[in-house]
């Protein structure tokens, strides 16, 4: 018995030619700059893999205005303002340059999904990025774009998904706390219904239960406005806190601005973590956890775009990175 042969990928042809994946997808759309000689060998390889383009591309060439659609759900507008959907908005922009491909974002109200049936029934969506993913969202997807759709977070049978080890990253902060001497150690949360951060909350209730540590949360939603009323929260609730997970690095931003309009040290007081490590980051010396969130969106993006078999879950690493604030 034979295993049949995967279809040949722009990747492919662009090893087999020798050229970059750009210039190999500059040739095929017929657009942009490339040497004769990496035309030749190009189409050669071409010949050789028997490569046929994504019907994505094939229509754009075509002028049809094919499009791939990245979905952000959210309880409001606001979402599309969040740093996170900027870079992912980019990251697809630029994934999809190569093919001359136009990128469209849109808010899903959490409590309207069903406007993603509504966008997706335009046939000119070739492609879907979901960012934010419910249950429900990972239901809506059409049929139509099985194959071609792709979650960042939870996934489904239908649906793969891209994320980063939230969990694991987390693990790594809470344990680095420990091992500093806190023992009373409070977490900012995500927003209840993104399960995919609750991946964190488990990682951190586990660590803390196993060590025989009280258990302290409060709900947040990733952003520096909630993290400065949050931080007020914990120390009513709990003044003995000696640590602070943010659930993000804007989260652990605001928890710092707060502790510091209450004349509250950082570390010495109380220590502080995000997670993500943005830029701003290492500026203000937070100790967090990485999030290579190009790399995810990047690779989320070229699975819709080469309709690559995925696994159902891909997983990116996060790494401790140990700054002053903790």
């Amino acid at each position: 018995m034979t295993t049949p042969r995967r279809p040949a990928t722009l990747d492919d042809v662009a090893r087999t030619a020798g050229v970059s994946r750009s210039t190999a997808s500059r040739v095929l759309a017929g657009t942009g700059f490339a040497s004769p000689a990496a035309r030749e060998r190009v189409r050669i390889a071409v010949d050789l893999l028997g490569y046929v383009p994504n019907p994505a591309a094939r229509a754009l060439v075509h002028g049809t205005g094919v499009r791939l659609l990245v979905a952000a759900a959210g309880t409001g507008p606001a979402v599309l303002d969040d740093p996170y959907v900027d870079q992912a908005v980019a990251t697809v922009a630029r994934a999809c340059a190569p093919y001359g491909l136009g990128v469209a974002v849109q808010w899903v109200p959490l409590s309207a999904p069903e406007r993603l049936t509504q966008l997706t029934d335009d046939r000119a969506v070739a492609g879907l990025v979901l960012l934010n993913t419910t249950t429900t969202l990972l239901d809506l997807v059409p049929r139509r774009l099985h194959g071609q759709a792709v979650s960042i977070g939870i996934g489904s049978a239908t649906v793969p998904s891209v994320d980063i080890d939230n969990g694991g990253g987390t693990t790594s902060i809470v344990r680095h706390l420990y091992s500093a001497g806190r023992r009373r150690i409070a977490m900012v949360t995500g927003p209840r219904w993104l399960a995919c951060a609750d991946r964190s909350v488990r990682a951190y209730r586990r660590l803390l239960h196993d060590a025989g540590l009280p258990i302290r949360e409060v709900v947040g939603d990733f952003s520096a406005t909630r993290g400065y009323t949050a931080a007020r929260q914990v120390l009513r609730r709990w003044p003995d806190t000696d640590a602070i997970v943010g659930i993000s690095d804007a989260t652990a931003l605001g928890v710092i601005g707060r502790l510091r309009a209450d004349g509250i040290r950082v570390p010495d007081d109380v220590a502080v973590t995000g997670f993500d490590d943005i830029p701003l980051a290492a500026s203000v010396a937070l100790t967090t956890a990485s999030h290579p969130v190009r790399q995810i969106i990047s690779a989320a993006a070229t699975m819709v775009l080469e309709r690559r078999r995925a696994p159902e879950t891909t997983v990116f690493p996060s790494t401790l990175v140990v700054r002053a604030s903790a």
